[in-house]
């Protein structure tokens, strides 16, 4: 990483004004990171206000005789912690006076009665509970700290930090040895060199010249660039507070204030957030055209104990006035994307943690939907302002549109107006080539064994290595079953039996002919969907024969059509930690293409919101389209959230908690607008989504609610608390709120009724 060579160009930014400097700090910042503006929903944990440095402008350190103990107490700590997850905060941040108990023998006590060697040693263990206890992400500002201590708390924190200030040498800190600059430098680089994602920050109006805040933005941005670690500088405004030594000192001029952002803009590396308080502004919302990028931690429940006296925004207001300013705000984690899905800056315990509130982008979670469950949906979103990028994206779209893998990443990660404006286009969309019916399948799942010799990392419905411990059995359904089964089926009205199971290990070629046998033997007419590509790839394989040649005596045998499972994401890296030992992305393409070639019809399908992002989800597309436009074999899209409750993958820290409720409609009004003209049917998982979640995706492009299923396992054994069948009844009811009539079909999309 290289210094930036604006830093060459201080002279300019000392001879500029703020207005001056803003219109370039501006675009700096929107190149950066576009129209959205993020904050962190927290809790304001201030472990202790005692402190052994005096700071004159500080009113967060008490004496001991003003404070009712010397610390919190482990039940105090967690029940700021209960009271801010009950109101979706996600981040704990623990502030605290610097090493107390080297000033007073009241903390140096109470540590040691409770078995403490320090107050970073306390910090750690609160730390570890509330991480533990409610998934809250500890951030931790425990101040100029050495190598030891800041590796400990690495293990328990997502983030850490500390305030620079400044670099000079000022009367402020006359009384302060922790801010002594070089003690608070070395910091700065041993959290570097740890990997800690990390929070700086400049203190504008203590005294120090506009030289010595460059000087201090050079120091971040060196060290930045040696580790990579600086996440977010704070340029936060002096305000002159009673009883403290610069009580009658000036406050920070709005004129210095705007300046230094605009300056930390236009100097720092693009990949470092800027953030100024928002409770430190008459108008915080002004200060996005200076360059910030984020507002920091607001918090619901606790007041911000550094400066009492300003209140928190209320989010919905901050919301409104950024909305005006053409800005959507965005909650994230303590710990920025960048550093989030870096393999590097998470401590192995810490990880499953962000994992767990992360979306596919690494920011927050903004709701508290999830695939399979039955949290009812967000509303949709009631702002107004757009970006440029996905305005100009649909400006252009029309039917039959090829997108760029960037242009596809852009409108998965749509929020606000952009996120309604990419579903009202796929709904048009959707009318003119789908019409307003809305289809489906009598259909039956036959899941004929949970046995299976992959080690898929997302599946609870196998039964293997990786899972035995997990809900259900092992079996393996008799051919006799199976053809009962269809005959049952078909007397309810089925038109399609839907046949999947594991790859047990005594399967050869031949079971999978003998499947299709037992089916035609139960009911003749019935359209035989089965088989995902790995179960095809298998059957090939062990019988010796080429892909066209296996699919040809399949269909010989009555096979119909195709399911697309198997696919999760077409993007091999992906596969890897998903289903290591499962068939390539080229290979799910071949069997594919091979099935079109002998003229069976098959789906895509894809498994979203586990450890992919948008750009895998973007690639999936990509590839499928462009196999659709060599064959046309396929007949619809299928997206699949990731049901997430009871996977191995996420039982043991390594996914996410499926796709966000805006990730899942946009997955599917996306694909209508990138499949449009090649593939005219979008699917929506009723078993995944639920009925108010499928309506929902039901106006954002999709046609069509799936199967009746009749006996749906897979979903059920990952932890989805859906139905495992929905008759016609129930699928009308899912779709009369709509308007819009409720059509049976065929397997092949042909109107029965």
């Amino acid at each position: 990483m290289q210094i930036p060579a604006l830093l060459s160009d201080a002279g300019e930014v000392l001879a500029s004004s703020a207005d001056e400097l803003a219109p370039a700090a501006f675009a700096r910042a929107r190149a950066a990171y576009g129209h959205v503006v993020t904050y962190s929903p927290k809790v304001f944990i201030p472990l202790t206000q005692l402190c052994r440095d005096r700071c004159g402008y500080c009113t967060f350190a008490q004496a001991p005789a003003r404070v009712m103990a010397p610390y919190m107490s482990l039940d105090e700590v967690m029940e700021v912690a209960n009271a801010g997850r009950a109101v979706g905060a996600t981040e704990a941040l623990f502030t605290l006076g610097e090493r107390p108990e080297l000033r007073y023998d009241e903390a140096a006590r109470w540590l040691a009665a409770r078995g403490y060697r320090s107050t970073v040693d306390y910090v750690a263990n609160a730390a570890q509970m509330v991480l533990e206890s409610t998934g809250l992400l500890p951030h931790v500002n425990a101040g100029a700290l050495y190598e030891f201590e800041l590796r400990q708390l690495r293990a328990v924190s997502a983030s850490q930090g500390m305030m620079l200030e400044s670099l000079a040498d000022l009367a402020a800190h006359r009384l302060s040895p922790d801010k002594e600059p070089a003690r608070r430098l070395a910091t700065l680089e041993a959290a570097g060199e740890l990997q800690i994602p990390f929070t700086t920050g400049l203190l504008v109006g203590i005294g120090e010249t506009r030289e010595e805040r460059l000087a201090t933005l050079e120091a971040i941005a060196q060290s930045h660039a040696r580790h990579g670690h600086v996440q977010e500088v704070i340029i936060q405004n002096f305000l002159p507070k009673a009883r403290t030594a610069m009580a009658h000192a000036p406050a920070a001029t709005d004129e210095e204030f705007h300046w230094t952002i605009a300056a930390a803009r236009l100097l720092l590396p693009e990949d470092i957030h800027l953030q100024a308080p928002p409770n430190l502004s008459d108008d915080p919302a002004r200060l996005l055209a200076y360059g910030i990028d984020d507002f920091g931690g607001i918090s619901a429940v606790t007041k911000d104990h550094v400066n009492p006296e300003r209140a928190w925004p209320a989010i919905a207001t901050l919301a409104h006035e950024c909305d005006q300013r053409g800005f959507v705000l965005t909650p994230r984690l303590t710990v920025y994307p960048g550093h989030a899905r870096s393999e590097d800056f998470l401590d192995e315990g810490v990880r499953p943690h962000v994992l767990a509130l992360s979306d596919a982008s690494g920011l927050g979670r903004d709701d508290e939907w999830h695939s399979g469950a039955e949290a009812t949906p967000p509303p949709a979103p009631r702002t107004t302002a757009r970006s440029n990028e996905v305005t100009k994206i649909l400006g252009r779209y029309e039917p039959g549109y090829r997108f760029e893998h960037a242009e596809l990443v852009r409108l998965f990660e749509a929020r606000g107006a952009d996120f309604n404006a990419v579903v009202d286009r796929a709904d048009d969309v959707r009318r003119e080539r789908s019409g307003e019916a809305v289809s489906f399948v009598i259909n039956r799942n036959i899941n004929y064994t949970n046995v299976c010799t992959f080690k898929c990392r997302f599946c609870a419905f196998s039964k293997g290595p990786l899972s035995l411990n997990l809900r259900g059995d092992p079996y393996l359904l008799t051919l006799d079953e199976i053809t009962e089964r269809v005959r049952e089926a078909y007397e309810r009205g089925a038109t399609e039996v839907c046949l999947q199971g594991g790859i047990h290990p005594n399967f050869d070629g031949e079971y999978y002919v003998d499947v299709v046998a037992a089916v035609k033997a139960g009911a003749p007419s019935i359209h035989v969907h089965a088989f995902s590509a790995l179960e095809v790839f298998e059957g090939a394989r062990r019988s010796g024969q080429d892909l066209t040649t296996y699919l040809t005596r399949l269909k010989a045998a009555g096979l119909k059509t195709l399911p697309g499972t198997a696919a999760e994401i077409l993007d091999d890296p992906v596969r890897r930690i998903l289903c290591p030992d499962k068939l390539s992305s080229d290979q799910w393409l071949d069997v594919h293409r091979a099935a079109h070639s002998v003229g069976l019809n098959s789906n895509i399908t894809i498994m979203f919101g586990a450890v992919e992002d948008p750009g895998s989800w973007a690639t999936h597309l990509l590839r499928t389209l462009e196999l659709q436009a060599e064959t046309g074999g396929f007949t619809e899209f299928v997206p699949l959230p990731f049901v997430h409750m009871a996977t191995p993958l996420f039982l043991r820290g390594k996914s996410r908690k499926g796709p966000t409720f805006r990730e899942a409609v946009l997955m599917h009004a996306v694909a209508r607008l990138h499949y449009a003209t090649l593939i005219d049917n979008i699917q929506v998982s009723w078993v995944k989504m639920g009925v108010e979640g499928s309506r929902r995706i039901l106006q954002a492009g999709a046609n069509d609610v799936g199967g009746t299923l009749m006996d749906e396992n897979i979903s059920r054994a990952a932890g989805a608390v859906h139905g495992q069948a929905m008759d016609v009844a129930m699928l009308e009811g899912l779709v009369a709120p709509l308007g819009r009539p409720l059509h049976q079909r065929t397997t092949l999309y042909q109107a029965l009724t």
